[in-house]
């Protein structure tokens, strides 16, 4: 009788004895322990492994190309995986890592291969829930911002969808065979041989397309770059791949390189080619020498301002403040992976954020020319307020930098009632007014709002408007009623302010820091029903509203974003152009023949005479990217 004959007489002699017994239990057991599956103990996990690992590469694409990351779009998952040599590529960064199983023995590859299973699960399941959010992936530089944590579970856990699931399903059946079946993978033995040829062939390959394709230029693009979307990057290296090379990047960029003179002309030259030279008109310095309050208003987006729902107003004080103000209803978010924090960045600096992690993290000490320094200069005090820690986000050392006098965090206010992330709104603000009031004058207050944070969970006692059960209960109820409350908040602040006669002499800038639930919950919003048209708005828009008593309101229509807060505050405080014109990525959008706005995406949206000049507005972004990663602006002896 032969080898295979044997094997055979075994294994229908172990399903005889299994039909017997009858339960399936033994079945699997006679199965797991046969000698037709011991030949393959050495091959059988590992080959599996790879397999879960490429799939869920596929359809973690499919999720980040499609519709927020939350449904898969299989096409668009499969069309760059099979482009050649993604399908390679994708194949060979997982084999590097299972290469190393064959360091272990017996059940401790086993095992070994089920953690390495496990944690790329959990790192695609942490992009998405990123990615959600805030557009990017994680990254080395997130070790840093740890300090946001603190009170950020509720929000980071509601970004989970149920579709998450299926980075975990495999796991459930390989674990339950691990434990169910003791001898499984318990004759695997040690291989370094070919540990060393599967990690040989990968790297080899790897590196064979990378001087194909970036060093020799075959191919007609690149592998290894950042290209302009983060998705784009992740499609050509895989997830595994994205991440070694963000890891590698991370180390080779930590010494902060001296800036070259080809990379000096580049960014003065474009300085110089943006400048519109116009002469000043009817609201140059219509407010010089006043009082300037901005308050960064959470997650407020345009699409609620002068909008009803059941016929109540969800912005009654916002919406009032418009008949003495310049309503800027085209104005658009811009922050990048810093969120909030780029905001206040990009209103202080007009200074758009670094491509990789926060600013405020990566460069918190950087030098620019700000508008804290700029009203300085002509005799203003300057303060800087947040009702959080001034850890989160690093915002207190970074606005420090930027050129705030004094910065005031929680631990300077009476935490008296807690809302989600910190000092409820009512009693913040409240707490606001008798430091404002005792200041001197003329002083820019810089303040930032936080209850209305995702994921939108307002206390009852405060949800004021009554809405159906089933909108209340949703992200999109949730939303609407922290932003009335907040608008609330304000308008209890401000006419408190005018009854001592502080608005009297005072200017107040109010805008989004970026877009709210649908920057979140989107996919949400969508499923709402009934459904409305005016609240599926995610044109990514927020309101600028600068409000001044007695002012004729005017909306203007100008296509603008918040790279322009601070050119557009400057002209109408009065401060000459020639401080900033040089440093300021934006434009005074109350004296411009231009109507355009670069997202963090590098979307342009507005109009442009030709595509060059499109490119060239976008190029801003790599080059604030730049001059901040070179602190640029310290170099050229900005104070």
């Amino acid at each position: 009788m032969s080898r295979l004959d044997d094997d055979l007489a075994y294994h229908n002699s172990k399903i005889e004895t299994a039909n017997v017994m009858g339960p399936t239990t033994e079945f699997w057991r006679t199965i797991m322990g046969s000698r037709l599956v011991r030949p393959l103990d050495n091959t059988l996990v590992p080959f599996f492994t790879l397999i879960a690992i490429v799939l869920k590469s596929v359809i973690f694409l499919g999720l980040i190309n499609n519709n927020n990351a939350t449904k898969i779009s299989l096409f668009k998952a499969f069309y760059s995986f099979s482009a050649r040599p993604s399908m390679i590529i994708y194949t060979s960064f997982a084999v590097i890592i299972l290469s190393l199983s064959y360091l272990f023995k017996g059940r401790t590859r086993f095992w070994f291969l089920i953690i390495c299973n496990f944690l790329f699960s959990l790192l695609l399941l942490a992009d998405l829930m990123y990615y959600r959010g805030f557009g990017g992936f994680i990254s080395p530089y997130l070790l840093s911002q740890t300090t946001n944590l603190d009170n950020l579970y509720s929000s980071i856990f509601s970004m989970m969808r149920s579709v998450d699931l299926l980075f975990f399903i495999d796991l459930f059946i390989f674990v339950g065979i691990g434990l169910k079946f003791k001898k499984f993978q318990s004759k695997t033995k040690r291989n370094a041989a070919t540990m060393l040829i599967l990690f040989g062939l990968s790297i080899s390959y790897i590196y064979y397309q990378h001087i194909q394709l970036d060093i020799k230029g075959n191919g007609g693009d690149m592998l290894f770059r950042v290209c302009w979307s983060p998705n784009q990057t992740m499609s050509n290296l895989s997830p595994l791949g994205y991440h070694a090379f963000d890891i590698y990047n991370y180390y080779e960029n930590r010494q902060v390189e001296k800036l070259t003179p080809v990379e000096d002309q580049e960014i003065k030259n474009w300085f110089a080619q943006k400048q519109e030279n116009l002469p000043p008109n009817q609201y140059s310095g219509i407010f010089k020498g006043q009082n300037l309050i901005v308050i960064q208003v959470e997650s407020l987006e345009n699409f609620v301002i002068n909008q009803k729902v059941n016929g109540q107003q969800i912005t009654p004080n916002l919406n009032k403040l418009l008949a003495n103000s310049l309503y800027f209803s085209n104005f658009y978010e811009q922050v990048y992976n810093g969120t909030s924090s780029d905001a206040d960045l990009l209103t202080n600096t007009s200074v758009y954020p670094i491509r990789s992690g926060a600013t405020f993290f990566r460069y918190p000490n950087n030098t620019y020319n700000s508008l804290p320094k700029l009203l300085h200069g002509t005799g203003y005090s300057t303060l800087a307020i947040h009702p959080d820690k001034g850890s989160y986000w690093n915002w207190m050392p970074a606005l420090t930098a930027i050129g705030f006098e004094k910065t005031m965090d929680v631990s300077r206010f009476n935490a008296d009632e807690k809302i989600g992330l910190g000092i409820s709104d009512g009693s913040y603000l409240n707490q606001i007014v008798p430091i404002i009031e005792s200041e001197k004058q003329p002083f820019y207050n810089f303040m930032v709002t936080l209850t209305s944070h995702n994921p939108f969970d307002l206390p009852n006692q405060y949800r004021k408007l009554a809405l159906s059960d089933d909108l209340n209960k949703t992200k999109l109820g949730g939303y609407f009623q922290s932003i009335n409350y907040t608008d609330e908040q304000i308008g209890n602040f401000l006419s408190k302010l005018d009854n001592s006669g502080v608005l009297d002499n005072s200017v107040v800038v109010i805008y989004g820091d970026h877009t709210g639930v649908h920057k979140y919950y989107n996919d949400e919003v969508k499923q709402v029903q009934p459904q409305e048209g005016w609240w599926l708005d995610d044109s990514k828009r927020i309101p600028l509203i600068i409000y001044h008593k007695g002012m004729n309101g005017q909306e203007i229509k100008t296509t603008g974003g918040q790279i322009d807060t601070l050119p557009t505050i400057a002209s109408l405080m009065g401060i000459d152009k020639n401080r900033y014109k040089n440093t300021a990525f934006g434009r005074n959008l109350l004296n411009t023949n231009e109507d355009f706005a670069v997202l963090a995406n590098m979307q342009y949206v507005g109009k442009a005479s030709t595509k060059q000049e499109e490119e060239n507005r976008a190029k801003g972004i790599d080059l604030a990217d730049l001059i901040i990663r070179k602190n640029y602006f310290k170099e050229k002896g900005v104070k």
